[in-house]
């Protein structure tokens, strides 16, 4: 599979060692090559032009979103909203269902271990309505604590907003008890699928989640996209957050009416070109199989565990089984000072709090070293890590 990502070598045609696909993941040649076809001799712009590339253009688009709710387990396409990341879908939800729904003393519960694209806005929003944020801490090992969950909810409790798999630890939720679980105090439950998404197979009704979000970059698709899944009764009671063209029904000076979901979220011209390519992307990881892709980067971060676990210097964070995550720290060397020797080795791993600090406090360390499988890794990729860190223990020695 290698050979389908052009960005897996170096400018002289040597392999380029890329662990850092939890930041952004290389993307194949068929996705490239889609949105090459968009942007140029398939380009036009969608839903209102009466032309015939127009239409076919907006055709592309909506497939794309049928794509995406195929590939998640959605009743509907009607359920998938386009947003430009997991991060604006998350704001979406904060914004709109939030300022709904929250009042003074409500609660908003997240984890220790969340990225701060699932803090902040919860942040701004528990400041706007008076609402309250609980954390839920983690299991010895790095996994969110469900049991201390449990005992966290409370008839407040509005939303429980969770990452679905950690992008420092790799750990993975189980989602099903945590909807259960908020669902029992009447919460709705929000699950940041960015890690998820390209490495497990999904299913909304499977999950039991209220709303889903993630990113296309990390999907082996372009950057600019993402997708907020949200059950359509909780879609179809939320105000549109952003006003502009394609989200309204009718507008007068007096008042303005509103679209239905998804069009009601998405204002503006749309990201129609990256909608094509995520299609490209996905149908791209569905060839290959999530529960083998799942099983290859798990196998992958078991091996690269037990081979550091073998040098006293090296910290392991996260459980044993992750999602294809490896976070470590090494002994008097700073992960950014690793992460510029690995560089001159063609080795690219992510140094640094990794848009989690809460999490670096609880784990007492102000960055990690992270190496971060993807479909396209293998042994080769260890092996020059491996190689790379030795280099480095011999320099700061």
């Amino acid at each position: 599979m290698r050979a389908d990502f052009p960005g897996l070598f170096t400018a002289n045609g040597k392999p380029w060692h890329y662990l850092d696909t939890a930041a952004s993941s290389q993307k194949p040649q068929k996705v490239i090559d889609a949105m090459s076809r968009a942007l140029g001799a398939d380009y036009a712009t969608v839903h209102r032009g009466v032309y015939g590339r127009s239409a076919q253009m907006t055709l592309g688009y909506e497939a794309a979103r049928r794509r995406v709710a195929d590939f998640i387990g959605a009743d509907s396409e009607d359920e998938v909203v386009f947003v430009r990341g997991a991060t604006e879908g998350i704001n979406l939800v904060a914004q709109s269902w939030g300022m709904a729904n929250l009042r003074e003393g409500d609660r908003i519960v997240l984890s220790m271990l969340e990225h701060h694209s699932n803090i902040v806005p919860w942040q701004m929003i528990a400041e706007r309505t008076g609402a309250v944020i609980d954390v839920c801490p983690l299991t010895e090992d790095g996994r969110i604590d469900l049991g201390a969950l449990e005992d966290i909810l409370t008839p407040r409790t509005k939303i429980v907003s969770l990452a679905h798999v950690s992008n420092v630890l790799g750990s993975v939720l189980d989602a099903r008890a945590a909807a259960d679980l908020a669902h029992s105090v009447g919460a709705k439950l929000l699950l940041d699928g960015c890690q998820s998404a390209p490495r497990m197979a999904l299913d909304m009704t499977a999950l039991g989640c209220d709303f889903y979000v993630f990113s296309g970059h990390k999907l082996y698709g372009p950057t600019g996209i993402g997708v907020l899944w949200g059950r359509k009764d909780l879609l179809e009671a939320m105000p549109p957050w952003q006003g502009g063209g394609a989200m309204i029904e009718k507008v007068e000076f007096a008042r303005s009416t509103y679209a239905p979901p998804p069009q009601r979220f998405e204002a503006g011209t749309p990201m129609i070109t990256e909608a094509i390519a995520l299609h490209a992307a996905i149908d791209y990881v569905a060839e290959q199989g999530p529960d083998r892709l799942f099983a290859h980067e798990a196998a992958l971060a078991k091996t690269l565990r037990e081979e550091l676990r073998t040098l006293n210097s090296v910290t392991l964070f996260g459980p044993e089984e992750s999602a294809g995550i490896v976070s470590f720290a090494i002994e008097g060397v700073h992960p950014h000072d690793l992460g510029t020797i690995l560089d001159e080795e063609d080795v690219a791993i992510r140094a640094g709090h990794h848009c989690a600090q809460p999490l670096m406090e609880h784990l007492g360390v102000p960055a990690t070293a992270r190496a971060s499988f993807g479909l396209y890794s293998d042994d080769s990729d260890i092996a020059a890590l491996l190689r790379g860190i030795d280099r480095t223990l011999k320099i700061f020695a």
